[in-house]
């Protein structure tokens, strides 16, 4: 299995080549953002350890870019920073998984062969479904080239229906994964939410695209009319 690290303090990038090896991996070096990316392009890797502050091009760039040109390589963010809002930045943009350093080899090794067993699988940071796009990192939301202004929950709610698109999702469901520090909430609330959320992405667009299936729940459907 071949890894790239794109890691610039010398010390820890000769380690993580050392230790990766040791388990196994075949591992190329990067210093910077720019020849990560050059790497990436001219080898096939099953899976990229990527620090966030690097030189000239930024690991977060990095991440956004070859989200961008759909590569899908599995990407692992190995960094200093621990911020929670940090850590979400680097989901938001594609990247799979987050380790904060000093971290254990131990860890770091079980998240790689995890994520490669998951393979390359599409994640694009910039969701759609038809002429809806959904941007998570950014909180944006546009229809048919028109912004639609959504509240929090708004916004979450349509998340979880774009993610499971043309899939049924009970009002339980959804209640555990949009209001999970609520989920003692009468389900009625969901279909409350439902209905905002049509005022605003289907109605003024004369589409239907929130679909009820009687005695399960909802699905989001990209042809809805």
């Amino acid at each position: 299995m071949r890894v790239l690290v794109v890691e610039d303090h010398p010390m820890l990038g000769r380690a993580l080549v050392h230790g990766l090896t040791t388990e196994g991996f075949a591992v190329d070096l990067a210093t910077d953002g720019a020849e990560g990316l050059y790497r990436v392009g001219e080898t096939p890797y099953d899976a990229i350890v990527l620090d966030i502050m690097l030189p000239r091009v930024n690991g977060y760039d990095v991440c956004r870019r070859l989200r961008a040109a759909k590569d899908w390589t599995p990407v692992l963010m190995l960094t200093a920073k621990d911020g929670e809002y940090d850590e979400a930045d680097g989901l938001d943009i594609g990247a799979d998984d987050y380790l904060t350093k000093p971290f254990s080899y131990v860890v770091l090794t079980a998240r790689l062969h995890a994520l490669i067993r998951r393979g390359h699988i599409p994640r694009p940071p910039v969701l759609s479904v038809g002429d809806l796009l959904l941007d998570p990192g950014g909180r944006t939301c546009v229809r048919a080239g028109t912004p639609i202004e959504l509240t929090t929950r708004e916004f979450s709610l349509l998340e979880y229906l774009v993610r499971h698109e043309g899939q049924v999702v009970s009002k339980q469901e959804i209640l555990t994964h949009v209001w999970a520090e609520h989920f003692d909430l009468d389900p009625n609330v969901v279909e409350v939410y439902i209905g905002y959320l049509r005022r605003k992405i289907d109605t003024p667009f004369r589409v239907r695209s929130i679909e009820t299936v009687r005695g399960a729940g909802y699905r989001l459907a990209a042809d809805g009319r």
